[in-house]
């Protein structure tokens, strides 16, 4: 493979025809004036050309799902490599993306726990160990007498296939009935599967009613279920009643209450095995917001306190109830809202209860008719209204009171009560994801392992002690796992994913940063040079787009564009090592690297003027 990139006659924007030849496997600065041509050649034409490259090389099926980029203007380009490119734009904005999971940070912690982690009871906290054959049957045996019941072996959760011969082999063994996705089928009946869904399948051991004398057919069933299912049984109760889980490896002989296998899919928010069922792994609700109903407290109902009262709401019911609870309890309309009783807030926010209030109304007849009603609050009203209008209009000014909230279930953990319940040292998974980078490399070091637990977990600790320590050396260290992609700002986007490419360890790729040194301190600079360096030892080329001198100097060849902005740019001023930067009369950034030119520090500042600004809320 060549040694070099060669471009010759690049186009692209306003470059002027330019050619240049950049060493390969070295980290490379461009720099310049803005506007000068610097990402015209670094992202419209390098980058294109190798991203442009690498999806035509992939099979047509490939390429159906990724974009194809337009060839630059540029007449060849020889010795390129397939190009990634990391730049200033925010990443994901998807809600369940965190920076534990784009960093794959959080994939590794799910498998560590899944591993080496100690299970409790999500009731009373305590340890959970193996359940007994016995104690299984002890358990089932405390049901009502006449209780009708199946005794199940679950074999497949959430997976995909076609199942033929392990139906097949059901049947062989004397098995008849079992269910599939929730149906209660007759084994022998069911063909295969559909392979590209997933599916649920359980085979029914035993049907039995609760009597005297069962123990001993429920003993032998039992242990039929947990050999099946590898120590997994499932008491299904009849006329669709609860289903008992029970488990040989994990149960609380104290709660009764039993833990399937413990798997990296249970520490998933974005698995329904492992993600909250009440806000599905979101971690929060959006809810009506009391305090965005009524924003301004010192006015009086009267005075419009309650938003929702009027304006984009056509009918008139709100304005029937509004007044019919002043007109019943009493309420001072003319009252400041934030100095009314509680009770009396209450009683429009959230309803009058059990209690009717009387409300008047004049038909399209101009007559008066009275009726009594139930009153659920403004606050239902409003989820109600948004969950039924069919109106584009209702539905964005219903929004303006919608906020999102703390999923009530989980507190925002995202998990299931059975997955926080798993710990490793004296954490669950999601307070793992609570501690910044610095204090999760601290944990991980004084984390107290036994030999076989760290002969279990030893190498998935390294994996996630190495990529953590990526975020902290690219200054990123004081962000936590559980941050939200959405949140991050383009410079900590990209040196995340700067991060996550090292951990990556690729070899023989082109990469290419825009600023990455841009809202990072200046004693953090120093850490980010040596991560790109450390790139570039991997056997990459690592282009970066930059005016960061530190950087520069750092650099094993450097393009200089210019010589001014737009049209009066586009060329290669100089180019070379450092040095011969500094030597080149024709670059303004060598005058500054040598020291010819520099920016004085005003020898006069600006008088203050004593006034100032005040930001509220």
């Amino acid at each position: 493979m060549a040694d070099s990139i060669i471009i010759t006659g690049a186009r692209e924007h306003n470059l002027k025809d330019i050619s240049l030849a950049l060493p390969r496997d070295k980290f490379i600065v461009i720099t310049g004036l803005s506007g000068s041509g610097k990402s015209s050649l670094a992202f419209d034409t390098i980058y294109a050309e190798g991203q442009r490259r690498y999806v035509e090389s992939l099979s047509a099926y490939a390429r159906q799902f990724l974009g194809q980029m337009n060839k630059p203007d540029v007449d060849s380009i020889e010795g390129l490599s397939p190009a990634i490119s990391i730049d200033q734009k925010t990443t994901s904005r998807n809600p369940r993306s965190t920076v534990g999971t784009v960093t794959e940070i959080y994939d590794y912690l799910r498998l560590l726990y899944a591993r080496i982690g100690h299970p409790h009871c999500p009731n009373c906290g305590r340890p959970i160990e193996g359940q007994s054959i016995q104690q299984i049957v002890d358990q089932v045996m405390e049901l009502p007498a006449g209780t009708r019941f199946s005794v199940v072996a679950p074999l497949v959760r959430g997976r995909k296939g076609e199942y033929g011969k392990l139906l097949k082999d059901l049947v062989s063994q004397g098995f008849t009935r079992g269910k599939v996705d929730g149906r209660v089928v007759m084994l022998e009946e069911v063909d295969d599967l559909d392979k590209k869904y997933k599916h649920d399948i359980s085979v029914i051991v035993d049907r039995l009613v609760m009597k005297e004398g069962l123990r001993r057919r429920l003993t032998d069933s039992v242990e039929t279920a947990a050999q099946l299912s590898e120590g997994l049984v499932e008491v299904e109760l009849a006329d669709d009643g609860p289903t008992l889980q029970f488990s040989e490896k994990f149960a609380c002989i104290h709660c009764g209450i039993s833990i399937p296998e413990i798997q990296p899919r249970n520490f998933s928010f974005n698995s329904p095995h492992g993600a909250c069922p009440a806000c599905h792994g979101l971690g929060s609700r959006q809810e009506i917001d009391p305090e965005l109903i009524v924003p301004d407290g010192s006015l009086s109902i009267s005075q419009g306190a309650l938003l929702p009262y009027g304006g984009w709401d056509s009918s008139t019911y709100l304005e029937q109830v509004i007044q019919a609870i002043t007109d019943k309890y009493g309420v001072d309309a003319a009252l400041p809202w934030a100095l009314l009783p509680q009770e009396q807030r209450d009683l429009y926010l959230y309803g009058t209860g059990t209690e009717r209030i009387d409300m008047r109304y004049r038909n399209y007849e101009g007559r008066w008719r009275h009726y009594s009603a139930h009153w659920g609050g403004i606050v239902k009203y409003l989820r109600k209204r948004l969950d039924e209008t069919e109106s584009d209009y209702v539905r964005q000014k219903i929004e303006e009171y919608v906020a999102e909230v703390p999923c009530p279930e989980c507190n925002g953990t995202r998990l299931k009560p059975t997955s926080l319940a798993v710990t490793v040292g004296d954490k669950n998974i999601h307070q793992f994801t609570l501690l910044s980078v610095r204090e999760a490399l601290g944990f991980l070091a004084a984390l107290e392992l036994s030999p076989t637990e760290r002969l279990i977990g030893g190498r998935v600790i390294k994996e996630i002690a190495e990529r953590l320590r990526f975020l902290n050396d690219v200054g990123v260290g004081y962000l936590t796992l559980q941050r939200a992609s959405a949140t991050l700002s383009g410079g900590e986007a990209q040196r995340i994913r700067l991060a996550t490419q090292i951990g990556s360890a690729l070899v023989g790729v082109l990469y290419i940063l825009d600023e990455p040194s841009i809202g990072l301190h200046q004693r953090d600079n120093r850490r980010l040079i040596d991560t790109l360096l450390r790139l570039r030892d991997l056997g990459n080329t690592v282009i970066v787009v930059e005016h960061d001198e530190e950087t520069m100097r750092s650099a094993d060849h450097i393009v200089d564009m210019g010589p001014g902005a737009g049209e009066h740019g586009g060329r290669v001023v100089a180019e070379g090592p450092p040095t011969e930067i500094t030597a080149a009369p024709a670059s303004l950034t060598g005058d500054f690297l040598a020291g010819r030119r520099r920016i004085a520090v005003p020898g006069q500042r600006r008088l203050l003027t004593g006034g100032s600004f005040t930001v509220r809320g």
